[in-house]
């Protein structure tokens, strides 16, 4: 039997959240509705959650590219309430792009024996990206969907779904 896992990618407040520090904009706000629906799903359907989410240390070597933001414990680095942690779900903390760089997301699926991943959040040319191609690169089948995932950027999320097509990953 087929088991399924929901990578859900940095759902957090200072993306999401209008006053967040690093807000992605009006495009991320209309997935939550689509992920949030996906999570239920998953959940009915006995497959494995996992929030993947940003939480740097406050001197994080990322904040050379990006303004600080979801620094670990604090209000930013906490998932958005539209979309709760619930008992059963997982969730890994990450400080780089790729959710499998230093984090247990690979043994939590192996452990759980998922054969296929799917993703959705944000953001779709940097997290969602980089996690895709890791999960390949590890034998996991991913796929995308389209509805779930936004970017702070248009043009860099049309490239991103059309590059990880082109890598193998199923983009719905």
């Amino acid at each position: 039997m087929s088991k399924v896992a929901l990578i859900v990618t940095d759902m957090v407040n200072d993306f999401l959240g209008p006053q967040g520090a690093l807000f992605v904009g009006p495009a991320a706000r209309t997935i939550i509705a689509f992920v949030a629906d996906k999570v239920k799903e998953t959940r009915a359907g006995g497959g494995a959650v996992i929030f993947v989410c940003d939480a740097h240390a406050p001197d994080d070597r990322e904040f050379g590219h990006f303004r600080p933001h979801a620094v670990k414990g604090t209000w930013g680095s906490g998932i958005i309430p539209e979309i709760p942690l619930l008992s059963g779900d997982y969730r890994e903390d990450k400080t780089r792009y790729s959710a499998l760089h230093n984090t247990g997301l690979e043994d939590v699926l192996r452990r759980e024996g998922v054969s296929q991943t799917e993703l959705v959040g944000v953001c779709t040319s940097i997290c969602i990206m980089f996690t895709a191609v890791s999960l390949l690169d590890r034998g996991f089948p991913c796929r995308v969907y389209r509805e779930g995932v936004a970017d702070f950027d248009a043009g860099a999320h049309l490239f991103a779904l059309k590059h990880m097509q082109m890598l193998g990953v199923e983009v719905v």
